[in-house]
């Protein structure tokens, strides 16, 4: 069995900023990842609050700079996804791709996915028209018409970069204000090419081949309506990649991973950093921070315990 120091699961912000701060510090450290590294940055087109970049960073780019910043320490990274996890003796074993992996410390950085809104039509025309980044496959809608669903800064972005290429953008929310940002806020409402469904709330997605209406239900006054649409684009939230652990670790009610200021979990040596951890606000910024944390606290952790 492969043993290391520490094991971090997933390569987004929070897992690539323990494995930098771990790689410096001369720990015998693996990283796995069952994508690329990256995590959801990856699907962002351009972010603006990442401070110091005063003009912006496409995503694209500022999960190159993490990874790159992490390999320059000598951090090991290894494709392989991470099946389950149970405790032996004083190491946690990781069922992997290639075998079993034992870790003296663990961090978990498994991020999350984006959520479904559980609608008819929706499996069956994924990828046909039904999308979950916008920065992935808005250019296939080039002058086309689009619906985006969601109120938050992630639906407030995709919606308003959607419009380089889509002649129209239906953006349905079911409540009566977006839950982005104040400045997303703005930039929708004055973007002409968005107009926002208050208090709407999806019933289907229909089509044949591909996506062309979507049936929605106006919350406030009970009447349907049908959206002649060739994209159907959500961004509704998100669900955390923690399915692997239910039965190894406590999770709270929505599937995040609890832990305490030093990102602890409940099982010693283990810690969560990122966007699997129950937190108040789920941010580049805010997973970089966990993941820094989390590897301080793992090599205090090792250090208490004799590594």
């Amino acid at each position: 069995m492969d043993i290391r120091d520490l094991v971090i699961v997933g390569a987004g912000p929070a897992g690539l900023t323990a494995g930098l701060y771990a790689a410096r510090a001369r720990l015998d450290t693996l990283l796995l990842e069952r994508l690329s590294p990256g995590g959801q940055v990856l699907n962002t087109h351009w972010v603006e609050n990442w401070p110091g970049d005063l003009a912006g960073v496409s995503g694209f780019d500022l999960a190159d700079r993490f990874r790159d910043h992490a390999l320059k320490f000598g951090l090991e990274i290894k494709s392989s996804e991470v099946r389950g996890l149970k405790l032996e003796g004083g190491l946690k074993v990781l069922d992997t791709d290639y075998g079993p992996v034992g870790a003296k410390a663990l961090i978990l950085a498994t991020g999350a996915s984006p959520r479904k809104l559980g609608v008819p039509g929706e499996a069956e025309l994924a990828g046909r028209g039904v999308s979950y980044c916008g920065t992935c496959d808005g250019p296939f809608f080039r002058d086309k018409v689009v619906v985006a669903f969601g109120g938050g800064n992630t639906a407030a972005e995709e919606a308003a970069f959607l419009t380089k290429f889509a002649k129209k953008v239906y953006l349905v929310h079911r409540r009566d204000e977006l839950r982005a940002c104040k400045v997303l806020c703005e930039r929708v409402q004055a973007n002409p090419l968005i107009e926002v469904l208050w208090s709407h709330a999806p019933l289907a997605i229909e089509g044949t081949g591909g996506v062309e209406s979507v049936l929605l239900k106006d919350l406030k006054s009970g009447q349907e309506r049908r959206l002649a649409a060739e994209g159907a684009f959500v961004f509704v939230g998100t669900n955390p990649n923690t399915s692997f652990l239910k039965d190894s670790l406590p999770l709270d009610p929505e599937g995040f991973i609890v832990t305490d200021l030093n990102m602890q979990t409940s099982l010693p040596g283990v810690f969560a950093a990122g966007d699997c951890r129950a937190s108040i606000l789920r941010q580049i910024v805010v997973a970089a921070g966990d993941g820094a944390v989390a590897s301080f606290a793992a090599q205090r952790y090792l250090e208490e315990h004799g590594t």
